[in-house]
Parts: structure tokens; sequence; C-alpha cells
């Protein structure tokens, strides 16, 4: 008991960080300065969207007030040369809440009433749209092990790694890919970034509730056949997962993707048993173990030596 005590703890301490696809350097054209707004809006972080509105929002606010105290009196009942009431007064109108104290005075103050009114309404649907757009969008849960494991699997080297719908709800017709990427020289000498297929044990499932184990077989048709530790990381060899199937709440297709990279893959160890039964007799899966892995001491003499 002891011993295994200490096996999970040393398996904590080398468990790798989540891999996520490596920074790559763009090199555009300098006549190619278009800017997708749209698709940035959609993809930065909640709390960059919000700071972009915030931002967004101040700086029409400051420009209209600027634009009311170009003209003396042109907002009744604001102090002379205030830019606070000229400010406040803008967030008003762009708001139409209209709360009485102060009004436009003049033709020029109406004219950038109505303008502000045109653009401030534009910009509410716009804003609108967008946050509906990213509470709509349908995503997957699905978390990975943060590392995969090759190990002997009936009597044949394993290249295997665990996956974890994390929802309470199945996605339906899931499908598996995994892909091998290693730098590679051809026959006439020059190096290029190459893909290869994996082929997988079971490549789909009818539903995706729990958990899924995959597993690609190394045998003499596999890209890794002969691959060692030492190679992969020469190689910077980079494996792609692939999970894309149906959620069955909104019927509408999800996928999800994880990258392991030659140093999350851990050789001659095992992934730790999460199965269970609960003393009632029902079925349990025990995710905190969902990342641990166990030293493999009887080897099978066909395993890819690390």
């Amino acid at each position: 008991m002891a011993a295994r005590r200490k096996s999970k703890i040393l398996s904590v301490k080398k468990r790798p960080r989540l891999r996520r696809l490596p920074s790559v350097e763009r090199i555009l054209d300098p006549q190619d300065r278009q800017l997708d707004i749209y698709h940035t809006l959609l993809t930065v972080p909640w709390w960059g969207l919000f700071l972009i509105v915030a931002l967004a929002y101040a700086t029409f606010n400051l420009a209209f007030g600027v634009l009311y105290l170009l003209q003396d009196g042109s907002i009744a009942n604001a102090a002379p040369h205030s830019f606070a009431d000229a400010y406040f007064f803008s967030v008003q109108t762009m708001a139409t809440i209209g709360y009485g104290e102060m009004r436009p005075a003049t033709v020029y103050a109406n004219i950038l009433v109505s303008t502000e009114v045109l653009l401030g309404m534009t910009g509410l649907a716009m804003v609108t749209g967008l946050v509906f757009s990213r509470f709509s969008r349908v995503t997957a849960r699905v978390m990975f092990s943060s590392v995969a494991v090759i190990v002997p699997y009936d009597g044949v080297p394993t290249l295997m790694f665990r996956a974890a719908n994390q929802r309470r709800n199945q996605i339906l017709d899931a499908q598996v890919t995994m892909m091998l990427i290693r730098d590679e020289v051809n026959t006439e000498g020059h190096a290029m970034r190459r893909f290869h297929d994996l082929p997988v044990a079971r490549p789909r499932t009818p539903m995706f509730a729990l958990t899924w184990t995959v597993m690609h077989p190394i045998d003499e048709r596999s890209p890794l056949y002969g691959s060692t530790r030492d190679s992969l990381l020469r190689e910077h060899a980079q494996i792609i997962v692939t999970i894309v199937g149906t959620d069955e709440s909104f019927s509408q297709t999800v996928h999800a993707r994880h990258i392991y990279e030659a140093d999350a893959v851990q050789w001659n160890r095992r992934f730790s048993d999460i199965l269970g039964t609960t003393a009632d007799g029902r079925r349990s899966v025990d995710y905190r173990l969902f990342h641990e892995t166990a030293e493999v001491h009887s080897v099978s003499p066909r395993v890819v030596k690390s």
C-alpha cells in the first residue's frame, strides 16, 4: 500500500501541463493589412470582449462630449463649459434615457443628438448580436489525459490516451482521429514537416458519455514503428487528436482537439484504473485518477524501445 501511494505521488509530480497549439510567427505580405474584426471579437476571452466594449463606449461618449462643447449653450441646463455635463448628456442620449433636466437647445445639438442616437442604436444591436453569438455557440467540454502512454496491449506496443466528456450529456456518434507530425528528410535531402495518420483500434463510439481510452497499435504498418523517445524528441514530433460528434442537447456538431508533444508521451507505463463499483452496486468513475499512470514491470519483448 505504501509503495502504491508513493507511486501515485511521483506520478503527480511528473505530470506535464496540458499542451496547446504552439506559437507561430506569421510573416505576412506588407500589402495584406486586413483585420478580421468579427472573428477576433468572437474568439477573444470574455474579459477581453468586455474591455473592448467598455473602451469603445467610453471613447464614443468622450468624442460626442467634446462635440457638444464646441458650441456654447448647445445643452440646456448644463453648466457652462462643463465637460462632465456634456459627457453624461452623451451617455443619456446614447442610451435614450432622457432624464429631462438637460436637453438639446440648438439645431447643432439636435443634429448631434440624432447622429448619436443612430450610431448608439446600431452599436447596441451589434454588441447584442455578438454576445448572443458567443452564448449560443455550441462547444464540447472534453477532458484529455495530460499524457499519452506507450504500453504493451495483447502483446503489441500500443499508444494510448484518455478522453472524458465533462458534461452530463452524451456526444452521439463520436469519432476520433490521430495524426503524427514530425520533421523528416525525403530522398532528395529536403527537410519538411510531414503528417501521418495513426489508425486507432476503435475510431468511433455510438455515444460518448463518460470516458474513452483511444488506442493505436504500433505494428509494422504504424508510422511510429521503430521510434524511440529520443527520436521523437529529435524530430519535434507532435500527436494531434481530434474528437467530433453530435451534441444530443442541441443536435449540433461539436469538436475537441488536443496536442501531445513528444515529452508528453510516457513509455512503458499504463493508466491507473478509474472504473469501479459503489457500495450499492452502481458503476463509478474516479476522475481523481484520470491523469495518473503506473509503471509496467513486465515488459513485452515487442515493446518499442524507449
